[in-house]
């Protein structure tokens, strides 16, 4: 959890890192969706909502493309896995320049 809200705070400021660094961090997304099934229903409704909020956020902070940018740069998983067919609607340093190679459109970091 505190990985997926690490990640989502970056994006809302302007990812810092590299193209294969992003992909890599969406995996702890991919984590969550996948160990969801373990947890008792208590430990479910607890933490449901702060997901939902993260989740909230994340799509507010990105900007959907059916993953074509990310595609370029890596396999994407399943389709049910949103994130992956999203990028940061910021789009600064090594990842904007990726992803905009990629025919992403954004915002710079000064006009976000």
């Amino acid at each position: 959890m505190n990985a997926w809200a690490a990640l989502v705070s970056a994006i809302e400021r302007g990812y810092g890192d590299d193209i294969y660094e992003y992909t890599n961090d969406l995996y702890c997304r991919n984590w969550l969706h996948e160990a969801w099934l373990l947890p008792d229903e208590h430990v479910v409704q607890l933490w449901t909502p702060r997901i939902k909020a993260l989740d909230a956020r994340c799509k507010a902070a990105t900007i959907g493309d059916d993953g074509q940018a990310l595609d370029q740069f890596h396999r994407l998983p399943g389709p049910d896995l949103w994130w992956w067919r999203r990028h940061p609607r910021i789009l600064t340093g090594d990842l904007g320049r990726s992803l905009r190679s990629a025919g992403a459109i954004g915002a710079a970091p000064d006009t976000a």
